[in-house]
């Protein structure tokens, strides 16, 4: 058991997007089961748009993991800073190596959670992650094994400010969208190359959803440029191209605004959900039990017939990547057309 309540708690994770957006419910159960605390949340600079605005931390405190401060001495000033904030309870939530470092080297009184094996020492107690769980239950169950009985949430949240929303609103304006339009998101990209369906098929659906008179949108980041490209040349209708338009704020409160997201499984895909947006989700390689749709709001498409290698669990590298290829664009439209009736 640890007291949480009227305490000085700090949260450390420092891995992707999707990761960081999985994290949000865990927020939220720590709010309630911490009434007067004071929450801060360490977490990689560029993503910091994902709890910047979170409503259940006080503060948000970043390291940029992989520009100026991807060194020891940086990670150890950071130490340094957790030890001089006179902390009362650390919460490492992943035991990824550069976490586990400046943890196991802040001075705070009790410091649990996750951590490398090299530094559980460190921890009292040290918390190996149930990776038997979905990712985002794996974090609550966290706050579960140090005696927090009440774990309800709503699930993935990210609030955009003011600002983002502002620019959001601007975006659709130069569009010429207008307030009776049906939009449809698309988002085509991928960190991981096996798990991206191929554009030219994300072109076939959005072409069908065009010609049914709605909207369609491509999102993605400025990596997904090249791929937005060759969807688009497939087509026949004229879509909206938002890819690289938008920071992480900016493009949850865009989201927003469309009736269906239809993506890859990415972080993106993740932001999409905390808008509470309806999603089809393309599964391949992961396995959607363990980092699927944190939502009631998705319907999951996976190749038919199943592919037995990915059926045994993740598998990223593939000659043919069958998982992939077997996923129709018969079955994408199908599934949209449920969300969309």
């Amino acid at each position: 058991m640890v007291e949480l309540a009227g305490k000085k708690i700090i949260v450390t994770f420092l891995m992707h997007l999707g990761d960081l957006t999985l994290t949000t419910p865990f927020l939220r159960v720590l709010r309630n089961a911490a009434p007067g605390s004071h929450i801060t949340y360490l977490v990689d600079g560029k993503l910091q748009d994902v709890v910047l605005h979170n409503p259940n931390i006080d503060e948000v405190w970043t390291i940029d993991k992989k520009g100026k401060d991807n060194n020891l001495l940086a990670l150890y000033s950071m130490s340094q800073r957790i030890s001089a904030g006179k902390f009362d309870v650390l919460i490492n939530l992943h035991p990824n190596e550069r976490c586990s470092f400046i943890t196991a080297f802040a001075h705070v009184p009790c410091k649990v959670g996750a951590a490398h094996f090299l530094f559980r020492p460190f921890f009292h107690p040290h918390l190996k992650l149930n990776r038997k769980l979905h990712a985002a239950d794996m974090y609550i169950d966290v706050l579960a094994r140090l005696g927090v009985k009440d774990l309800k949430n709503n699930g993935l949240e990210i609030f955009p400010g003011y600002e983002e929303k502002q620019v959001a609103e601007d975006f659709w304006r130069q569009q010429g969208l207008d307030t009776k339009d049906k939009l449809i998101g698309f988002n085509i990209g991928s960190a991981v190359a096996t798990k991206r369906w191929a554009p030219e098929r994300f072109a076939q659906v959005a072409d069908i959803l065009a010609a049914e008179g709605y909207k369609t949108v491509f999102f993605g980041g400025s990596m997904d440029k090249p791929m937005v490209a060759e969807a688009v040349a497939f087509m026949r209708s004229k879509p909206i191209i938002a890819t690289g338009k938008f920071s992480i704020g900016q493009l949850a409160a865009a989201m927003s605004r469309c009736k269906l997201i239809i993506t890859n499984d990415s972080g993106p895909m993740h932001v999409a959900i905390s808008q509470k947006v309806p999603i089809v989700a393309m599964y391949g390689p992961s396995s959607p039990a363990l980092y699927g749709p944190y939502t009631k709001k998705a319907t999951i498409v996976t190749a038919m017939p199943p592919c037995q290698g990915c059926a045994r669990g993740m598998k990223h590298h593939c000659d043919d990547m069958q998982c992939m290829e077997r996923l129709s664009v018969a079955q994408v439209t199908e599934a949209a057309h449920k969300w969309l009736k």
